[in-house]
């Protein structure tokens, strides 16, 4: 029986210099199927606007209308009256130790007001879009909506199609922060849909390591907040009922590096769908030997730094209003003995063993796929997805929060996260065999994310270098850096065995 409406076709769509600059971010072409008047056309040409049709045009979509006013790209995914949600890479308005952020690190208006074209032609004005996301705890969203351009999108489609599109930060609360450390929580007005309680017991990807789910850590200091909700055949996320109530998901990931999975594209990029992220596990505490991910070894070092860890997590909370005047001491306290997880320091699973945030990713990408509005996993998928990546700029090097810019001039789409991802990866330089978050998203499973094998992925391009089958690709890459805990061991010229004796392709 077929589990998932997938197709393995790429597009990729190459040659893109330079986003624009100026909100909403209008077409620069009178394209026949744009929906607005000429008068809204943008002066300049905008590369992100066209890098996503083009696009759509390669996949063959709605090809019998192609360059009339009639083309709905979308039609097959998005149908009147549906309830679309748009979600971006929103992770946070600033990078860790650089100013700014470059356009590398979240996704850019341009590509997001392109989809919302295209959803909103293929709605003919019956429906809901939203555009949302779960940001990182300590991220300033309204920051985010001026850095991206949202309130600009908003007005131009109630001024010119009387239509509103509805932006949500999915967050129920905020953390506040002193350099890096959380001293205190402020509520936020989160969902307005509220949220389901998905549990995928025997169907997780911690399912096969529940006997370690004591060793996990989440987002924030409180791990029996997590390990309430992994444990023994329990498996739970807390998940935006917007997203749960979705016919359809427009899934638009920045392309970039990331410290605990590799990579973070399509799949990563569900993260966001959570109301909940410290019921997110993101590492194992302990080494390899002890069952755990945290660090690669278990050096003097580290055992002091659990240790001090473990009494930290306990006694912070206790100084209440204290901890604004003792976070920056005690962070920079830390930093001199135990090292700058920002430069050169492994620690929090942010290395090329980590055997825990890809299991929760793909736990996330099969709640989408197969659970219901009410949180009940269903034998078909409950929704229609779509993938656009932004990676006309991407982020190398310290990625997700703190990447360094990497124009890549490209947009990509598809059907399915996990085709895409592949295409992604080889495209970064990466092999897709040493990363667990996609080679192990092509195993088998009852609730598949996807049912193709590597060699049936079919490129669609306007370079063509790229317009041919993945398996196909010459060593010609763009050669991003990786996250400096996985650098020398997913790069597509990985020749060295593992210092540390672990085989990242274990099962």
């Amino acid at each position: 029986m077929n589990k998932t409406v997938s197709t393995s076709q790429v597009a990729i769509s190459a040659g893109y210099g330079r986003y624009p600059q100026e909100p909403p971010y209008s077409s620069g072409t009178l394209y026949p199927e744009y929906p607005f008047s000429s008068e809204t056309i943008a002066n300049k040409i905008n590369h992100a606007y066209d890098g996503v049709r083009d696009t759509l045009r390669l996949l063959e979509l709605d090809t019998e209308h192609f360059e009339q006013k009639e083309w709905n790209p979308l039609g097959q995914i998005v149908h009147p009256g549906n309830t679309v949600v748009l979600k971006p890479n929103f992770i946070r308005d600033f990078r860790e130790t650089h100013p700014g952020h470059e356009d590398c690190l979240i996704t850019h208006g341009s590509i997001i007001r392109a989809a919302v074209d295209y959803v909103y032609i293929a709605l003919k004005g019956q429906g809901r879009m939203i555009i949302a996301d779960a940001s990182q705890n300590d991220a300033d969203f309204d920051a985010i909506r001026r850095i991206s351009g949202l309130d600009e999108i908003q007005e131009f489609y109630k001024q010119h199609a009387g239509f509103e599109v509805e932006v949500y930060d999915f967050r129920p609360e905020k953390a506040r922060k002193v350099d890096g450390v959380i001293v205190c929580h402020e509520r936020l007005s989160g969902d307005p849909a509220g949220y389901v309680k998905v549990n995928l017991s025997q169907y997780s990807a911690f399912n096969e390591v529940s006997h370690l789910c004591h060793l996990l850590y989440g987002a924030e200091y409180d791990t029996q907040e997590l390990r309430t909700h992994h444990h023994d055949d329990v498996h739970e996320y807390l998940i935006s009922k917007t997203i749960m109530d979705a016919d359809c998901v427009i899934n638009l990931p920045k392309l970039k590096t990331h410290k605990k999975t590799g990579i973070t594209v399509c799949l990563k990029n569900l993260v966001g769908i959570n109301g909940n992220k410290n019921w997110l596990p993101h590492h194992r505490e302990g080494t390899p030997a002890q069952g755990g991910d945290q660090f690669a070894d278990d050096g003097m070092i580290h055992r002091i730094e659990r240790k001090a860890m473990a009494c930290f997590r306990s006694l912070f909370p206790l100084f209440g209003p204290f901890r604004r005047i003792m976070a920056k001491p005690l962070k920079g306290f830390g930093k001199g003995i135990f090292g700058d997880t920002n430069t050169n320091t492994i620690r929090s699973g942010n290395w090329f063993g980590n055997d825990t945030t890809w299991r929760m990713v793909i736990d996330l990408n099969r709640i989408l796929m197969y659970a219901d509005n009410n949180g009940h996993l269903q034998d078909n998928p409950a929704r229609r997805l779509f993938c656009i990546v932004d990676g006309i700029v991407g982020g190398e090097g310290n990625g997700p929060l703190d990447p360094t810019p990497k124009p890549a001039g490209i947009v990509l789409s598809g059907m399915n996260p996990v085709a895409v991802d592949l295409v992604c990866a080889r495209l970064m330089g990466f092999d897709y065999q040493r990363l667990p978050v996609l080679y192990q998203a092509l195993h088998n499973h009852y609730l598949p994310i996807t049912e193709f094998e590597y060699d049936e992925i079919i490129c669609k391009s306007n370079d063509q270098q790229f317009n041919k089958p993945l398996d196909k690709f010459d060593r010609t890459n763009m050669a991003f850096k990786p996250h400096f805990g996985w650098q020398g061991h997913i790069e597509m010229n990985y020749l060295q065995v593992s210092q540390t004796g672990i085989n990242p392709n274990a099962e």
